[in-house]
């Protein structure tokens, strides 16, 4: 008996489910054992919120006897002809008499209301089982789970601290692996793909052939941590601004210039559209852990959370180890949260991408192309970004973003964080600026 589930076979079930068989008469049909049929249910199964014909979704406990009216405080009910409040669904959120009420039977066997006789006049929280939601949901499942790297950050470091130097002596990694083979424990092939997902100190540029390829059309992303997704995705992204309606977002993400080549990380503000810039090495997640241990130790811990309470970035590699941005290096004290955007979804972190724009008026050429960061230096970036920071936006009622972001955190702050303010006649956002 096979212990996995076809569509057909998920829409069998959830026709069974619906009919009130017990799992025992379920897997009878489909050939499989009971456990397999529950742990399906259990695992797949959808939270709805939904009432009956006419009524709300109102798990209230004394929805059925409350004659409550007028509890919105502010005076702008948008359902005024509605003559109780437990007809509008949003009355929970404003009753100071409100109790939850939750279905037992959600929590026994067959833990799901698909069979249920009350279904069509129940306004509680429902388990449903639909087939279509099961089946995107394990394929998801399935395909995170033969995606990426199964390593850590510390072994990463392991290989990371014997194969680099030898590589800035010449060696190819094929000589470093003949002569070390029983130390790095992984094949030679697995080598080239850390290197190639800059993953090493190390780039393909220190190769002295390997520079020479023509590099893939696709390349694939390895994540340090398979699992850095889990809890952080968009929709809990959305579920936690839900929670903490005012909570500062700040976008995150990296500039690329040529391949294997310098990089950039851009911090961006949304609210006050203030951008930072940060030059790196490789696009490696060390060198995104090191830029925010500085940051920290430049404005405190105390500082640090308030000025960075929520992070949403893209699915790079070089984000990938979440906890260690999340949390103080010493002494494990949450600093910030990190949540990644859908995957080939840039515009859910549009106003990063938007501010880039900026960015490339002084980064590319006279063909539109991006321009190697590599003859770059620190300094050429953050005076960059204050003649960015400087240019006032419509947006911001003709502001700066250094001036919205002075006025929200000090300009003692902006100074912490290496910001200067440029005057209005002299912002230059050309090549010129820094001589290319």
């Amino acid at each position: 008996m096979s212990n996995f589930f076809t569509y057909a076979e998920r829409i069998s079930l959830q026709k069974f489910l619906g009919e009130g068989l017990t799992f025992k008469e379920i897997a009878r049909t489909l050939g499989k054992d009971p456990s397999t049929i529950s742990r399906e249910v259990r695992k797949h199964m959808s939270q709805v919120a939904t009432g009956r014909p006419g009524y709300p979704y109102n798990p209230c406990k004394h929805r059925k006897s409350c004659r409550a009216k007028n509890l919105c405080s502010r005076g702008d009910c948008h359902r005024q002809s509605v003559q109780y409040c437990k007809l509008c669904p949003d009355c929970s959120k404003h009753c100071p008499d409100f109790l939850e009420e939750i279905c037992s039977s959600r929590f026994k066997v067959p833990y799901v209301c698909n069979g249920c006789g009350q279904i069509g006049k129940c306004t509680l929280m429902k388990n449903v089982y639909d087939a279509e939601h099961a089946q995107y949901k394990a394929h998801d499942v399935i395909s995170q789970s033969r995606s990426g790297l199964c390593t850590s950050e510390d072994e990463i470091s392991r290989l990371n601290a014997l194969i680099s130097p030898l590589v800035r002596r010449g060696q190819s990694l094929h000589q470093i692996y003949i002569t070390h083979q029983d130390e790095i424990m992984c094949s030679e092939k697995t080598l080239y793909n850390y290197l190639d997902a800059n993953l090493f100190d190390v780039t393909n540029g220190d190769l002295p052939r390997k520079a020479r390829l023509r590099p893939r059309k696709q390349k694939k992303e390895y994540k340090v941590d398979k699992g850095c997704r889990i809890g952080r995705n968009y929709q809990d992204f959305q579920e936690y601004l839900e929670q903490n309606p005012d909570t500062s977002i700040v976008q995150m993400d990296s500039v690329i210039g040529s391949v294997g080549g310098k990089c950039l990380l851009t911090i961006h503000f949304v609210e006050s559209s203030l951008m930072l810039a940060f030059l790196r090495d490789a696009n490696t997640s060390q060198s995104v852990l090191e830029i925010f241990d500085e940051l920290q130790e430049r404005i405190g811990i105390n500082r640090f959370k308030q000025i960075f309470p929520l992070i949403l970035t893209d699915n790079g590699s070089e984000f990938s180890n979440p906890v260690a941005i999340e949390c103080d290096r010493e002494t494990g004290e949450i600093r910030t949260r990190i949540f990644y955007c859908d995957a080939g979804k840039p515009y859910q972190k549009g106003a990063i991408e938007v501010n880039h724009e900026l960015i490339r008026r002084v980064l590319t050429d006279v063909n539109g192309r991006n321009r190697s960061f590599n003859n770059l230096t620190q300094e050429d970036v953050t005076l960059m970004m204050d003649h960015i920071n400087s240019y006032k936006r419509k947006k911001l009622n003709d502001r700066s973003p250094y001036e919205t972001f002075s006025f929200l955190h000090g300009e003692k702050v902006l100074g912490l964080l290496g910001c200067s303010k440029v005057a209005a006649d002299d912002i230059l956002l050309k090549p010129e600026l820094l001589g290319i």
